[in-house]
C-alpha cells in the first residue's frame, strides 16, 4: 500500500467525496461538508491481491470509498475466502466497511484489491459527525447495519403508557347499578369474582348483557362481567394492543397485566389518540362503517397511504406490517358481511374463514396475495358447497378491486380444494401425513400451517390440529424440511444483477427461505406460533437451530422486511405496482451491503441444517442444543 497527499490528489479527494453525494448515506451532504471530509481523508493505493481491510479482526477506524479499480469483498468469517468467489465486487463510487465502522463491531468484511485500486479512507468519527442523525445515530449496534425503522418510537411505546386512568376494582356482589356509578368516569370496571378471577364490565357489557337482555340493574354485577377480554403484559407494544383491538370484534378494550399476571389497567381506542398507530384506528373505523361494497373498496384502496403514514409516524416496519395484516383481515370480514347480506340463501354462520400465507402469519406487504380457505362446520351437499363457492368468488373479486388480489395459483376459498368441511379437511390431512408424496402434500401442509381463522369459529380447526401431529411422522417431517431447503437463498444472482440489467427478487431469494425454515423449525419443537420471528424464537436453542443462529435469522428477516416495505412504498408513490423485485443499482450502498450479507447469512444457516439433517434422526431435531455456548455455531 502507498499513500499520497499531493495537490493533484487533493482534487481526486474532492471529486471522490462529490461522487458520494449521489450515494446514501452521503447523499444529503452539502459541498462545504464534502470538502471538509476531503480535508481529513487520505488516499491509499493497492496492488492486485493486496489486503485492504480485515474487519473480522477489529472494527475499522475509517470509512472506505473506491475511487478507481475493483475490490473483492467477503462477508462471512466462517467460510473459506475463495479468491475466485467473492461475495460481492465493489467498484468506483462504492462504500465498504461502513456497517462495521458505525456499529463498532468486528463483523467484517474482508476486502482485497482486484487489480490496481485507489481508495479514499475517511475517518469514521468525521463521517459520523457529518452524516445526519437518521443515517448514523439511529443505527442499532447489531450484527447487520439495520435501517432505523427497526427501533422507532412506535415500537418502544408500551401499552401501559397508553392507559389514561387506573382500573376501578369493585366486588362482584354489588349491583349492576352501583358498578355503573363506579365506572361512570372511565367506562370500565374490574369485577372481583367469587373464584378469585377478575372479570370486567364495560359500557358495551351493560348494553348487551343487561339492558338488551331486559335484566334488572339490581342483580349482582359478577353475573354479567366478561372474563374473555384480550390481555397483554404492560411491556407489550402499542402496535400489539392495536392489533388485538382490530382482531377481537367482541371487545372494545384490551386488559393490561402486571408481572404477576394480575390486571392492572385497560386501554381502548381513544387511548391511542396521538400515538403512532392512530391512523390505523381511523381507517379501521371507516372500514367497519362501510355500508356497501363500493364504499369498502374505496376505503381499502387507501391502505398503502396508511402504511406510509404509520412509518412516517414512527412505527417500525414490523409493526406496520402487523397492523396492515390486521386491517386486511378487517376488510375481508366486512366484505364477507356485505356480500352475504345480498345472498340470504347462504349463511355466514356455516363456516370459518381462514387466512393463509403471509397474511395468516401477519406479514402481509403491498405485493402479497390474499390466500384463503374455508372450513364448513358441518358436511354439506356438493351443490350447496358450489353455491357458497360462487359467493366466495364474488367476495374475492371485490377484494381484488380493493387492491387485495387473490392467489394466482388458486389458493382461495373459491377453489374446491380449499372449501371443505372440517371433517373433509381432517381426512385429507391424515392422508397427507400417511403419504406425504401425494397431491402436493408438502405445499398444502405448508399453507395450512400458516392458517389463521379470521371469521367464524375462533378455535383452531381440525386441519390445523392435525398438522401438529407431523412430529410423529418422520417421513413427513423430512420431506417438509427438504421442501423448505429447496428454495435456497441465492447470492450468485446478486453478483449478476449489480450492473443493473436485472433485478433481485427479495422475497424468492431471501425472505421465503427464512419463512420456510421458521415454519419447519417451529414444528420440531411443537410450537403453534404463526409469525416468522416468533417461530424462530420458539425454536431457538434446539439441536438443529442454535440460539445464535435463530437470533441472526430474526435480525435478517426484520431488516429485509424493512427494506422491502420501503421499496414498495417508493414504487406506489410513483404510480407503479408494488413488487418484490429490486434494482440493486438503484438503491443505496448500505442497502446493497445489507442484502448481500443477509443472503450469505441465510445460505449459511440452510447449509448447516441440511448437513445436520443427514446425520440426526427427525425425533432429535427439536432437542436442546448440546453445545449452546459453542463459538463455531455455524
Amino acid at each position: 500500500m502507498t499513500e499520497t497527499r499531493s495537490e493533484g490528489d487533493r482534487v481526486v479527494l474532492v471529486r471522490a467525496m462529490a461522487a458520494l453525494a449521489a450515494t446514501p448515506p452521503f447523499a444529503d451532504l452539502d459541498t462545504h461538508t464534502i470538502e471538509a471530509l476531503a480535508a481529513q481523508a487520505r488516499i491509499a493505493e493497492y496492488r492486485a491481491g493486496e489486503l485492504i481491510l480485515d474487519a473480522f479482526r477489529a472494527p475499522p477506524s475509517e470509512v472506505l470509498v473506491v475511487v478507481a479499480g475493483r475490490v473483492r469483498v467477503w462477508r462471512d468469517a466462517a467460510r473459506p475466502h475463495d479468491p475466485d468467489a467473492p461475495d460481492m465486487i465493489c467498484g468506483a463510487g462504492e462504500v465498504f466497511g461502513l456497517d462495521a465502522t458505525l456499529t463498532g463491531k468486528a463483523i467484517g468484511p474482508l476486502a482485497v484489491a482486484d487489480g490496481p485500486v485507489r481508495v479514499v479512507r475517511v475517518p469514521a468519527d468525521q463521517a459520523a459527525a457529518a452524516l445526519p442523525e437518521t443515517a448514523v445515530g439511529a443505527v442499532p449496534t447489531r450484527g447487520l447495519l439495520a435501517p432505523a425503522e427497526l427501533s422507532e418510537p412506535g415500537d418502544r411505546l408500551r401499552v401501559d403508557e397508553l392507559a389514561m386512568a387506573p382500573l376501578v376494582i369493585v366486588p362482584g356482589t354489588i349491583s349492576v347499578r352501583e358498578a355503573a356509578l363506579a365506572m361512570a368516569r372511565t367506562g370500565l370496571a374490574g369485577v372481583r369474582l367469587s373464584d378469585g378471577d377478575l372479570g370486567v364490565v364495560t359500557d358495551r357489557t351493560l348494553r348487551e348483557r343487561v339492558l338488551a337482555a331486559g335484566l334488572s340493574t339490581e342483580r349482582p354485577v359478577g353475573g354479567v362481567a366478561a372474563t374473555d377480554l384480550p390481555r397483554l403484559p404492560g411491556d407489550a407494544s402499542a402496535a400489539e394492543a392495536l392489533i388485538l383491538l382490530l382482531d377481537d370484534v367482541r371487545s372494545d378494550h384490551v386488559l393490561i397485566t402486571g408481572p404477576d399476571g394480575g390486571v392492572t389497567g385497560a386501554v381502548e381506542a381513544r387511548d391511542f389518540l396521538g400515538s403512532p398507530v392512530t391512523p390505523g384506528l381511523v381507517v379501521h373505523e371507516r372500514i367497519q362503517r362501510a355500508h356497501d361494497v363500493a364504499t369498502l373498496v374505496q376505503h381499502a384502496r387507501r391502505l398503502p397511504g396508511l402504511l406510509a403514514d404509520l412509518l412516517a409516524g414512527g412505527l417500525g416496519a414490523a409493526g406496520v406490517l402487523s397492523v396492515y395484516s390486521a386491517l386486511v383481515d378487517a376488510v375481508t370480514r366486512r366484505m364477507l358481511e356485505l356480500t352475504f347480506a345480498a345472498h340470504p340463501e347462504v349463511s355466514l354462520d356455516a363456516f370459518t374463514w381462514l387466512s393463509l400465507g403471509s397474511n395468516g402469519r401477519r406479514e402481509s406487504t403491498l405485493s402479497s396475495d390474499v390466500d384463503c380457505a374455508v372450513a364448513f362446520h358441518e358436511p354439506l351437499p356438493q351443490d350447496e358447497i358450489d353455491r357458497y363457492r360462487e359467493v366466495f368468488l364474488e367476495v374475492i373479486g371485490s377484494l381484488a378491486r380493493a387492491g387485495l388480489t387473490g392467489d394466482g395459483h388458486g389458493a382461495t376459498a373459491a377453489h374446491k380444494l380449499f372449501a371443505r368441511s372440517s371433517a373433509s379437511w381432517e381426512k385429507i390431512a391424515r392422508e397427507w401425513l400417511d403419504d406425504p408424496s401425494r397431491n402436493n402434500a408438502a405445499m398444502m401442509v405448508s399453507l395450512l400451517l400458516d392458517a389463521r381463522p379470521i371469521m367464524g369459529a375462533h378455535d383452531v380447526p381440525a386441519v390445523a390440529r392435525m398438522v401438529t401431529e407431523l412430529r410423529a411422522h418422520p417421513a413427513s417431517m423430512r420431506m417438509l424440511l427438504e421442501e423448505s431447503l429447496a428454495k435456497r437463498a441465492r447470492l450468485r444472482p446478486l453478483l449478476r444483477v449489480f450492473p443493473g440489467r436485472d433485478a433481485f427478487d427479495i422475497k424468492r431469494y431471501a425472505l421465503l427461505p427464512i419463512v420456510n425454515l421458521a415454519r419447519w423449525a417451529a414444528l420440531t419443537v411443537g410450537s403453534t406460533a404463526l409469525p416468522t420471528t416468533e417461530r424462530l424464537r420458539a425454536a431457538a436453542g434446539s439441536s438443529i437451530l442454535p440460539a445464535r443462529q435463530a437470533a441472526t435469522l430474526v435480525e435478517v428477516f426484520e431488516v429485509l422486511q424493512a427494506i422491502r416495505l420501503r421499496r414498495q412504498l417508493h414504487q406506489v408513490e410513483r404510480g407503479r405496482p408494488a413488487t418484490d423485485r429490486i434494482r440493486l443499482d438503484r438503491i443505496s450502498a448500505i442497502d446493497r451491503s445489507i442484502i448481500a450479507r443477509a443472503v450469505r447469512e441465510i445460505a449459511t444457516v440452510q447449509q448447516r441444517m441440511a448437513n445436520l439433517s443427514r446425520y440426526e434422526n427427525p425425533e432429535d431435531w427439536g432437542r436442546p442444543d448440546p453445545q449452546p455456548d459453542a463459538d463455531d455455531w455455524r
